[in-house]
Formats: C-alpha cells, sequence, structure tokens
C-alpha cells in the first residue's frame, strides 16, 4: 500500500524537535546549492532561467511530500539538459509541458506495478556508461557559452554540434572564456577553503561582479532573454487529445524512464549513507507527482539529484522536512532576488555545468570497468556510445538485450563443454 515517507516518519513519531532543526538547516544549505545549478540547468535546457527554479520549487517540494526517501532532494538535473533540449527543438515548448505531464502519469504507474525493485537488475556498467554519456553530452552543450561564441543556434546532434563548434572557432570570445576560467578555477579550488558555502554560490557572485564592475563584454542573462520575471505562474493543465499521447508517448516515455533510473540510483547512494531502506514504489510515485506539478507550473522535468541529495545528508537532513525548507527557500530567494539573476554571465553558468559534466561522467568508474571482464567493456561502450548519438532508451534497450543473450549464454555454456569432453 502506498504511503509516503514523511506520513510513516509522523506515525512513527520520529519527527523529533532537534532533527527537525537539523533539517531546517541542511535544506538551508540545499537551496543555497540549487539556486545556481537550477538556474544554468534551465537555460541549457532551452527555457527561461526561471522555469529552472520553478521546478526545483514545486518539484522538490512534491517529492519530498509524496516521495519514499527521507533524504532525496528533487529538481532539475543534467541529466535532463539533452532531452528537453531536443524534445523542445522538434515538439516546442508546449510540447515539452505535455511530455512531462504524461511522463508524471507514467512514473505512478510504474510505482503503482510496483516495477520500482526492477532498478537492482540493471548492471552497474549500464548505469555507469548512460551516466558518462549524458555527462558528456551536458559538456558538449556547454562548449558555446563558455568561449562565448555568437553562434544563433546549435543543434541538438551530437556530432552536428561538434561540426558547428570546429566550424566556428573564430567565434571564441577572449573575455568570455578567460571570466568562465575563472569562475572554474573558483568552482574547483574554492573547497579547499570552505566546504560549506557550494563554490558555483561563489563563482556565480564573484562572476557577475566582475563582469559588472568592469563592464566586460560578455553574454549575460538579461541579454539573452531580457528581464526576468519573479511572479509564480498561474497553474494550468496541459491539453491531452489521443494525437497528442501518439505523438509525444516516445518523449514522455524518455522522460519517465531516466526519471525512475535516476531517482532510484540517488536513493540507493543516499541509503548506504543514511543506513536506510527507501520505498522505490512510493518514491516513483513521488517522483511522477513531481512531474506532474512541475508540468502543470510550467516547468521541466525533474528527479531525484544526486549531489544535492549527498549534501542534504552530509549537513544533517535526515528527513522529508529539508526538502521541504530547501523549496520554500527557493521560493522566497525567487520573490526577492529575481531581478538581479539578469547581471549573471552565460560563461559562468557554463562553467558551473561543466563541473556537473564532470562529476556526472564518473571518470574513475568508467576508467576502471574498462579493465573490467569482456561483457562489462561492451556494455559500458555500446550504452555510452548510443546515449551520445542516439537517446537513453535505445542505449538501454540495446545494451539490456546484449546482457540478457549474454547472461542466457553463460548458462548453458557448461552443458556444451561437457558434452565436448
Amino acid at each position: 500500500m502506498y504511503k509516503p515517507t514523511i506520513l510513516k516518519l509522523i506515525k512513527n513519531k520520529e519527527l523529533t524537535k532537534e532533527q527537525i532543526i537539523k533539517d531546517i538547516i541542511a535544506g538551508i544549505i540545499v537551496a543555497i546549492i540549487a539556486l545556481p545549478l537550477s538556474v544554468a540547468l534551465g537555460i541549457s535546457s532551452g527555457v527561461s532561467p526561471e522555469k529552472g527554479l520553478i521546478t526545483a520549487i514545486i518539484a522538490g517540494l512534491c517529492i519530498s511530500l509524496f516521495g519514499g526517501s527521507r533524504v532525496q532532494i528533487g529538481g532539475p538535473t543534467g541529466a535532463f539538459v539533452i532531452i528537453i533540449y531536443g524534445i523542445i527543438e522538434k515538439y516546442g515548448l508546449e510540447g515539452l509541458v505535455v511530455s512531462t505531464f504524461m511522463a508524471g502519469v507514467i512514473l505512478i504507474i510504474f510505482g503503482l506495478l510496483k516495477l520500482g525493485d526492477l532498478i537492482k537488475y540493471i548492471p552497474r556498467s549500464v548505469t555507469i556508461g548512460f551516466t558518462a554519456g549524458i555527462g558528456v553530452t551536458l559538456f558538449s552543450t556547454q562548449v558555446k557559452d563558455f568561449l562565448g561564441m555568437g553562434i544563433d543556434k546549435v543543434p541538438s546532434s551530437f556530432i552536428s554540434k561538434w561540426c558547428v563548434y570546429l566550424s566556428n572557432i573564430n567565434l571564441v570570445s577572449f573575455w568570455s572564456m578567460a571570466l568562465g576560467v575563472i569562475s572554474l578555477l573558483i568552482i574547483v579550488f574554492w573547497s579547499k577553503i570552505n566546504k560549506t558555502i557550494p563554490g558555483s554560490l561563489i563563482a556565480l557572485i564573484v562572476g557577475t561582479l566582475l563582469a559588472f564592475a568592469f563592464k566586460l563584454p560578455v553574454s549575460t542573462i538579461g541579454s539573452q532573454f531580457g528581464e526576468i520575471s519573479s511572479s509564480f505562474p498561474t497553474p494550468k493543465l496541459p491539453i491531452l487529445n489521443i494525437n497528442t499521447v501518439k505523438t509525444l508517448i516516445a518523449p514522455a516515455f524518455t522522460i519517465a524512464l531516466l526519471a525512475a533510473i535516476e531517482s532510484l540510483l540517488s536513493a540507493v547512494v543516499s541509503d548506504k549513507m543514511i543506513d536506510c531502506e527507501h520505498d522505490s514504489n512510493s518514491e516513483l510515485i513521488g517522483q511522477g507527482i513531481g512531474s506532474i506539478m512541475s508540468s502543470i507550473f510550467g516547468g521541466i522535468p525533474a528527479t531525484g539529484a544526486i549531489a544535492r541529495t549527498a549534501a542534504n545528508v552530509k549537513n544533517g537532513g535526515r528527513t522529508p522536512i529539508a526538502g521541504i525548507v530547501h523549496a520554500i527557500i527557493l521560493l522566497l530567494i525567487m520573490k526577492i532576488l529575481m531581478p538581479l539573476i539578469k547581471y549573471v554571465p552565460l560563461t559562468t553558468l557554463a562553467a558551473i555545468l561543466l563541473v556537473v559534466s564532470y562529476n556526472m561522467s564518473e571518470v574513475k568508474a568508467f576508467s576502471k570497468l574498462l579493465f573490467s571482464s569482456k561483457i562489462d567493456l561492451i556494455l559500458l561502450l555500446v550504452t555510452f556510445i548510443l546515449t551520445l548519438v542516439c537517446d537513453l532508451v535505445v542505449a538501454i534497450g540495446v545494451a539490456m538485450v546484449i546482457y540478457l543473450m549474454y547472461e542466457k549464454a553463460l548458462k548453458y555454456t557448461p552443458f556444451y563443454k561437457g558434452q565436448q569432453s
């Protein structure tokens, strides 16, 4: 029977005063971490910056209220960037909203059918392959803004994108690249100075102040999007009909599959950190509700964010209260500080996402699997390459078919060896 984790904690009287205080502190810290990431991920996905924040607020709140994890922090993630960008390019913003809504419904169905436990059957080489592929793809989307290349439209295809970059290498802006490098260095080395305040926030502030004070000729959020609204959008149900469902079922399923895998992987990681198991099926239902509500408010797809969830745990968060506080703080920031966002340089946001893409790529785990068994190597490379040149569903589908064929062949190998001997 479906029951969100927060209700279980209330019933078991685990929401003590001491823990609630710790959760509030953790929620505030996570909100500070989520602020630059949400804005950057929104822009990189092809939508306006406030939509990234709206997603973190609405979906983050719903995932904490209705999910099956004690500590999961939901919001926009780098894994969705290329998928969202591709959907907008093909179906427009309205197509994205409908796809996100439908994906939420699919996730709820997954949870009700108790499909959450299937995540354990996906080989680690497959998950590392597609996360690395997504990381490299995300990296490629940031090159234009990091280098300040004045290219009007960049194709969503990985190979086509790099062809455009190479053919327009003469458009690189020295000032954008210099500011981007400074921002990148701040993010990388700030943790050696202070581990509580995120380097991405410091880079955002320093990069913005440098660009504003010295009137650097770099593109900013304001120059690209104009004035940024701090008003909260009116909820609106997407228009659904048979033709729309048929057209958008494929991208909706892609969103749902990625949301399910990433959120459950994040929940598994956080389980080990707090020595407590999540309810995978309740988590899928919570993720589904989060995506549905995000779409109703004009947001983008969301899922469990591993980095923000880990930061929540490290700062004392142990109940969904931290995720709820994180959403509330982001709402306050949006209402008060949103007009200032227009001064943020795009190259600084690109630097933030370059670090995100590197972390997503799991370079150490990827390198280790290169020298593992032959099947792990094959699954890793197949998933990685197909994620780059095709999409997530194709990559995982092909990899799982190869894995199942291998398992079946392995099952009968001893018999054949015995016959030959």
